[in-house]
């Protein structure tokens, strides 16, 4: 098996190199490359307008100045040619990506780019809290991910889905569990514009976040990472409402 590892918080991740590890569980032909630099929050764009810089820094090991989506492009068209891979891992994230941090995840747009160009690919996240935020360990993800892994490949991962996969802010043997979720919501009222001023008195802004406590919905990825459990989300690439489709296509009848 050849399989191609990339990210979106940058080359010399931690997150990045745990999950090479979890990919050399399954094959010594693994690929890493990688943004330059950190690219969270990206979300499934690409580099049109300025060239992609390539960096090779070991045999199979490639930095990219670029996004998680030109990474897995420059891989599978360009350096991997040849043997496209049989299987993407992106991440191991910094940070959870459930809810809406899928629309804005560089890690999982990894993930939908190649499952765009026909490989079965795997978004993987760590959760932290408060305590561990500086220094995020990724063993829990890196103790349990090859197993899951190993059963979503042998049930056989759908054309057109991606597979979303976060890991809890517990020690491996605290995991309650494995739980097949559907994508979550937050409460948008945690998003808020924090506004600042530099040195010289110009205001700047920045995006920030509320941590407060708020309900969450049975079955979803945000409950799942509440109860301990490993949360595996498959998201589907083509967005159409197709009951909504329906009722439009009566609407437009005959117009």
């Amino acid at each position: 098996m050849r399989i191609l590892v990339t990210n979106d918080d940058g080359i010399h991740a931690a997150g990045l190199d745990a999950c090479a590890r979890i990919a050399r569980t399954f094959s010594d032909d693994v690929w890493v490359v990688a943004p330059e630099f950190d690219q969270s929050g990206v979300a499934h764009s690409l580099s049109l307008s300025d060239p992609l810089r390539l960096r090779q820094i070991d045999e199979r090991r490639f930095a990219l100045k670029g996004t998680p989506t030109d990474c897995v492009i420059m891989a599978v068209r360009h350096l991997m040619a040849d043997q496209p891979p049989d299987l993407v891992l992106s991440g191991i994230n910094r940070g959870q990506n459930i809810a809406e941090d899928v629309s804005y995840s560089g890690t999982v747009a990894g993930a939908i780019e190649g499952t765009i160009l026909g490989i079965p690919s795997i978004a993987l996240s760590q959760a932290f809290g408060i305590k561990s935020r500086e220094n995020p360990s990724y063993i829990t993800a890196e103790t349990h991910a090859p197993k899951i892994i190993r059963m979503l490949l042998d049930e056989g991962i759908p054309a057109g889905i991606v597979m979303n996969l976060n890991f809890p802010d517990r020690a491996p043997d605290e995991i309650t569990g494995i739980a097949a979720t559907a994508q979550g919501k937050r409460d948008q009222k945690l998003m808020r514009i924090e506004a600042r001023r530099d040195g010289r008195n110009t205001p700047y802004y920045w995006i920030a976040f509320e941590r407060r406590v708020f309900e969450t919905s049975p079955g979803s990825d945000l409950r799942a990472l509440d109860e301990g459990r490993i949360s595996v989300t498959p998201l589907r690439l083509d967005m159409t409402d197709e009951p909504l489709m329906t009722r439009l296509a009566l609407l437009f009848e005959g117009q």
